[in-house]
Parts: C-alpha cells; structure tokens; sequence
C-alpha cells in the first residue's frame, strides 16, 4: 500500500490534527478519519480482543440478569405496568367498548368461518383466547385478536377447509412467531413494501367478496385464485336463489347507510358548545352506526325464525351450532380414516400422519406469521401516535394468543384494523377492553348457539362484504402518484398477481419483484464527476458515488471510474465519504481497476475510505493510495519530480492551514 505520508509523519501531525477534530465535533464526522487506518484497524482488533473475552465470561451472567430484572418482566408482560394504575374510568370505557366490538366480533366471527370453508362455530372458537391473552401481553391499547379476512383467506389457501389443518396450522404458526420474537425478527416487516401491502389487502378484499358472493347468489363457486371462483360463478348463474341475493343486496345497502349515518353529527363542530340533548343524540347516532352488524343479524334472525316455523322460509341458513364451549384439548397432530356418506352428501376422508400434515401446510408455516407480521404493524402503526413500536412483543403476543386458540379448536387469528378502529371510537382505555370482548363471545358460545343456526347465510356475507370492500386501498393511488410514480408499479403488480395467482404464490412473487427492483435501483447508484484543481494549480477527477459498493453497483461504478479515466489524462479522485460499506465482489472489481489505472501510469487515489471498507481490498493484496485529508492529497497530486516537503515545513504548513482547510475535498473548481 502507498501513501505520501510515512507512518512517524503522519502520527506527529496526528497531534496537531486533535484541534481540527474539535473544532468540527458539533457536526457529522462519522467518515471524517484523522487516524491511520492501519493504526487504527491494529488497535480496534487488540480491543476486540480483550473485549471478546470479558465478553464471553460475563455473557451467561448478564442474560440471567436481565431476564429477573422487573423492567424486563414489564417489558414481556405489560399489564404489570398498566394494572396498578387502572381506575374506575377506565374499566367503564374499556367495558363499553368492549361489549360494542363484542356485538360486531360474533357476526364476524360466524361470517369468517365460510371464508375458511369451515362449520361457523369455529369462528367463534378462535375469537376469544386470543383476546384473553392479549391483555396480558399486548402493548396497543386499540389492538384487538380475532378473525380477520387475511388470517380466515390463508388459512382456508393452506388447510384447504380441514379442521384438523387448520387448528394444526394455527398452533404450528403460533410456535414459529414465538421463535421470530425469540430472535427478534419483527424487522423482517420492513422488507415488504408499503406499495406491495398495499396491493396485496387490495386483492384479499375482493377474494373474500367474491368468496361470499356464492352465499349471496345461492350458486356454487370453485378455484383458487380470484378469476377461477368468477368463472366457475358464472357458469352455475343459472341456479341462483333470488330470495338469498335479495336479502343479501339489501343488506349490504342497510350497512354501508347505517355506517355512514355512523358518521354524522348534530350540532356545532366544537362539542363543548353542544348541548346535552345534541350529545346524547349524537352518541345514539354513533352506537346504531357501530352496532350496524348485530342490528342486520338480529333483525334478519327474527325474520327467519318466524318463516322457518311457518315452513316458508326462502333462504340459506348457518344450520346447526353444537351449544357450549369447545373442550380443552392438544391441536390433532393427525387425521384419522372417515368413511363417507353418498346419501348426505359427505366425502370419505383419507387419514394423514402429522408430516403428512405439516408436508400438506408447506411454506404456508411461514407465508402466514408473515403476513400476520405485516398485518400487526399495520395496526399498531395506526394507532401508535408518534409512540414506539415493540414489534417483538407484538409478535410473542400473537403466536401465545394462537397457541391458546388451538387448545380451544379455534384458526388462525391476527390483529383487526377495522375493529380495532371500532374498539378506538368506543372509547377503549387499556388492553382490557379485549377481556370483555373475549367474555361476549363466551356468554354467546354458552347461551345463544341455538339461535344462531337462523342466521341467513347471505346476512353473514353482506357484512363481510360490507367490511372487506374499504380494506380496497384505492385512496392511496393519487398520492402516490404525486409523491413517486414508479412505486405504483409494485403496488399494481402485486395486486394483479394475487388476483390472477392462487394468493400464497401471489405475494411470494410480488414480494419477490419487489426485492428485485429494489435491486435494480441500489445497482444504479448516483455518481457525481467534478474536474477540480488544487491550490498548486493540479487539475484532477473527482468522482463521488453516493452508496456504498455492493455487488448490484460496483460495475457500474467501476465503469463510469473507467469511462472518465480513459477520456482523459487527470488524476482520478475517488470521495469515498459515502462508502460505508463492500463485499468481496467489490473487492475484485476495485483490485482490477486499480491494476488497469497502474497499467496506464495514471493516479488513482482513494479520499477519506473508512478503515473497515480499507481491510476488505487489503484482503485481496490490493495497492491503494489513500489520503485523509485535502494537505496530502494536494501533496499526493503534485508531479512526481516535485520534492516533498521536510517535516518541519510539514508541521508549520498545517499549523497555518489546519483552521482554513477542512476535511473534505470540496475544492474551489478553477
């Protein structure tokens, strides 16, 4: 390696530099080096060291330590810091909102469980473990676990409308998201972007509509993807049940009135200036907006229960609930042999052992925690109002809150914008509010299963329908557009890819584009050419890439270094102020670029490369010239057969240029 300054040199005007340093310690100087490198990277190692092994004997200690500390027991159980400071104010808001989003949960609940191909008591099965459990571990006060259209769509692409799968799946998913937040995982959220979460709860809100839209015609529909299940409608138009699509329409009108009559408001904007009899209007108004779906369910039941007596009911209805709660049991780690039955209709089922079942789930073991990942933060993004985000908890609540739901024979439950936005608006306080929604749900599965075999299937459909339709995020679209036009192009193609694709290949696809053109753009990196001269008269190249050198950019970098070198005769300066970081193939790249320019006898010089970047080319016996700061690299440019400097005309020449030079190469261009 060559360097104007020798190491003595350099170690003296070390001193001298200490000054300059502290003049400039109130800005950033995370690349402005003042050391030398081969000092420091000898020094930083012999630390490392010593450090490794104080490390390794107090590793143990110090991890048992911090698991008996109490902030760390708060920090895993967070209603240990709520709790002691809850008041009688609280426990009424979280009751009220938790009995609001309870009447919601129950017709959701029935509802989800035909997106999964499931009986509808298992919607109720895994709606309330999850809330149970979510008091004690969850950190977002409006958060809320339970049946959601992403978590009912993959588990049904998954489990294929088994019961046994899908419990199994459900309790698999909850261990491996224990695992994620174990090694703290949740920054894997962070590799998918806003454009394509965009698209991909886009395409989940039109299958779970069109998944209903069989409920509503009274028609069968079968496939995968979102064209199959169209098409297969389509074609069996001819049987379709003019009694269930009416009701199913008109139901679906009625919600989306009563939820925007949910909105509205009577008397002035300021509620301090309304009147008691406008306040309580206005709460009447919101609690029939919020309410909307138990309101459609329990007047339609009513109606079908008078017609089914009479022997003149039209319609589909949910059929029999097995009363009472489900029984506490381990998930079915198999499937046992079950002969069918031709006269009802029902299919043998072939028995499978547990690989069987977890060969038969596949990558749906970790399609499903991440996108339950991706859907948790969603939530908790929504809601944080400028607070930090424990994603690791987040996702140890989840996978505890599946775990529990499987020992009840519930599936897969995630976190709920849309009711959680209703648990927000009721006026929830803290995480209990979730305890009296898991208790609505409870009482219901004791008292009321006999009564919900009246629900007509297309009122469930219209209120999935109802729900699912604003998760379309077409809002997003115009600004987007303003902001930057070329993210639209991963947001749309992940949107027609889990149309067009069967849903888990979809978003692995859409995810995968994504990642590419994320590529595309770091391997097109912007480099600044600048021709500038020295305080001796030197002309040079200065060449600034703005990232650092990784395999996708260090060819196009090297290219423009080659293109500019070969054009003309200058010195080339590379400002390596940017270059944070290198691989292997940039060492390679660099090492035959520095043997073409030695080849040609034209200088190449490295400005301000951090050390650490410095040993990755040094590990390929690479020559590099480096300067740190603008006084050698002005010495570095001079002819060859210009004599340096003594060291005393060294040390008194930075003594009067240290203030007025700095450590940059920003040179006045001639």
């Amino acid at each position: 390696m060559s360097t104007l300054e020798n190491e003595v040199t350099f170690r003296q005007r070390t001193q001298l530099n200490q000054n300059l340093e502290s003049q400039f310690s109130s800005s950033s100087t995370d690349f402005i080096l003042l050391t030398d490198h081969r000092t420091s990277k000898f020094k930083s190692l012999e630390q490392l060291e010593a450090a490794k092994e104080d490390s390794n004997a107090s590793c143990c200690s110090r991890r048992c330590d911090n698991i008996c500390r109490l902030k760390t027991l708060k920090k895993r159980l967070p209603i240990l810091s709520w709790l002691p400071k809850y008041s009688r104010s609280d426990a009424f808001g979280d009751l009220i909102a938790g009995l609001t989003v309870g009447l919601t949960v129950i017709p959701q609940g029935l509802a989800y469980s035909g997106v999964v191909n499931l009986p509808p008591q298992y919607g109720l099965y895994g709606s309330f473990m999850g809330c149970f459990m979510y008091v004690l571990l969850g950190t977002c006060k409006d958060c809320t676990i339970g049946s959601t259209a992403v978590a009912s769509l993959m588990t049904y692409q998954f489990a294929k409308g088994s019961w046994q799968r899908s419990v199994l799946l459900t309790f698999l998913t909850g261990c491996i998201e224990l695992l994620m937040a174990l090694f703290k995982l949740g920054s894997l959220v962070e590799f998918v972007s806003g454009p394509v979460s965009a698209g991909f709860t886009s395409a989940v809100a039109l299958i779970v509509c069109t998944s209903q839209m069989k409920y509503i015609l009274g028609v069968n529909s079968d496939g995968a993807s979102f064209l199959q299940r169209w098409i297969s409608m389509i074609q069996n138009i001819g049987d379709i049940r003019l009694a269930d699509s009416c009701l199913g329409v008109c139901c679906v009108v009625i919600l989306l009135i009563m939820r925007s009559l949910g909105r509205m408001t009577i008397g002035p904007k300021d509620q301090k200036q309304r009147s008691r009899c406008q306040r309580i209007v206005n709460h009447l108004i919101r609690f029939v907006g919020i309410s909307r779906n138990a309101t459609v369910v329990l007047a339609t039941t009513v109606i079908a229960m008078h017609l089914e007596t009479s022997g003149r009911n039209p319609f589909q209805l949910t059929g029999y609930i097995p009363p009472g709660m489900p029984t506490l049991a381990l998930p079915p780690f198999s499937i046992e042999p079950q002969p069918g039955n031709a006269t009802a209709g029902i299919p043998p089922v072939a028995g499978e052992t547990f690989l069987e079942m977890v060969q038969g789930l596949g990558y749906g073991l970790i399609i499903v925690p991440l996108i339950a990942l991706l859907e948790s933060a969603s939530v908790c993004k929504a809601f944080a109002k400028g607070k930090p985000i424990d994603m690791t908890q987040e996702i140890f609540a989840t996978g505890m809150a599946n775990i529990a739901n499987s020992l009840f024979s519930g599936y897969r439950s995630n976190s709920g914008l849309a009711r959680s936005a209703i648990n927000n608006a009721s006026g929830c306080r803290t995480s209990m509010s979730n305890f009296y929604i898991g208790l609505v749900v409870v009482l219901a599965l004791s008292f009321l299963t006999e009564y919900f075999s009246f629900i007509p299937r297309a009122v469930l459909a219209a209120i999935l329908i109802s729900a699912v339709i604003f998760q379309v995020q077409y809002q997003i679209v115009i600004p987007m557009w303003r902001s930057k036009r070329s993210d639209l192009l991963p947001g749309i193609f992940a949107f027609i890819t889990c149309l067009v694709l069967p849903l888990e290949i979809g978003i692995l696809v859409a995810i995968a584009a994504n990642q590419l053109f994320i590529l595309y753009h770091s391997a097109r990196p912007k480099v600044l050419v600048e021709q500038l001269e020295t305080e001796h008269g030197v002309q040079f190249l200065k060449i600034t890439p703005d990232r650092c050198l990784i395999f996708p950019s260090v060819e196009f970098v090297r290219n423009m270094v080659i293109k500019s070198g070969s054009r003309s005769s200058l010195p080339i300066v590379i400002d390596c102020t940017y270059i944070y970081a290198a691989d292997f193939t940039a060492a390679k790249v660099i090492s035959s670029m520095v043997a073409d320019f030695r080849s040609r006898q034209q200088k190449l010089i490295f400005f301000n490369l951090k050390p650490s970047v410095v040993s990755i080319f040094e590990g390929l016996n690479t020559r590099l010239v480096l300067c740190y700061n603008t006084y050698a690299l002005s010495q570095e440019l001079r002819p060859d057969e210009a004599m340096s400097p003594s060291l005393d005309s060294l040390d008194q020449s930075q003594r009067t240029d240290c203030v007025s030079v700095a450590s940059t190469i920003s040179l006045a261009k001639s």
